[in-house]
């Protein structure tokens, strides 16, 4: 695989750093994960760190390229979840360890992509969005029914509320997985968490993979500069992981 990597990750307006994220790259196959521990619950830090180790951990010890990709993306959020659960046991349910999480698998050209919650995972091809996944949250749950638009969900009320997410309660919780998603050469993958994407429309994010910008890691850091300036005084953590697909 002929690949390009980076990531970011920017305190914001917060006194501290809940999110976490890595790349994974092995001859076969790449990993990308960011982990945003919910700040409004005990120990969101704690519950990203310990996800993105139990998956990082599967796919390091798994043989590559995966034989099935969407089971082992399901498999692996599902432990990650069942090891956040655990580290709250002895707490009240509200107050329990909790994290959202956004997987990109890159392998044999193509994609597979996995996420719970609001952190989400684009593809950018010649400088415009292709796709992106869709947040498991009220508010999108209203643009997709033709109740609000793009516009008017960036401003209203239940904006940060999240319908699932990893820890918590002991069910599995719900998860969006793709089927594969082919790549083309130059194509760009962007997994961040909502501090990132909050705030700018998918022509700013469309700036990760523009034409003739081809410093991947200085566009991300442009980026994530963009969103803690759009969003202060009230920047949330501000993080990504980004790939360019070159090819074989």
């Amino acid at each position: 695989m002929q690949i390009e990597y980076t990531k970011v990750s920017a305190l914001g307006d917060r006194k501290d750093n809940q999110d976490r994220a890595a790349v994974v790259v092995a001859d076969e196959a790449a990993l990308m994960l960011v982990f945003d521990g919910m700040g409004g619950h005990s120990d969101g830090a704690h519950a990203a760190e310990t996800g993105l180790k139990v998956v990082q951990d599967l796919f390091m010890e798994a043989k590559l390229p995966l034989f099935d990709p969407q089971g082992f993306l399901y498999m692996a959020l599902s432990r990650a979840h069942d090891e956040v659960v655990g580290l709250g046991q002895e707490l009240a349910v509200d107050f329990r360890p909790r994290a959202t999480c956004a997987i990109c698998l890159i392998q044999e050209g193509g994609a597979f992509w996995a996420h719970i919650g609001d952190s989400r995972i684009y593809q950018v091809r010649d400088g415009a969005v292709l796709m992106r996944s869709r947040d498991h949250s009220h508010v999108e749950v209203l643009i997709q029914e033709g109740a609000i638009t793009e516009e008017e969900a960036k401003d209203h009320p239940m904006r940060n509320f999240v319908e699932c997410c990893i820890g918590g309660d002991s069910p599995v919780p719900d998860m969006s997985i793709t089927n594969h998603i082919k790549l083309e050469p130059g194509d760009v993958l962007l997994a961040c968490s909502d501090g990132l994407w909050s705030g700018l429309s998918d022509d700013d994010m469309a700036g990760i993979g523009r034409p003739g910008d081809d410093n991947l890691a200085e566009n991300l850091k442009t980026l994530s500069v963009q969103a803690l300036s759009v969003n202060s005084p009230y920047s949330d953590n501000t993080t990504g992981t980004a790939l360019r697909w070159i090819g074989y």
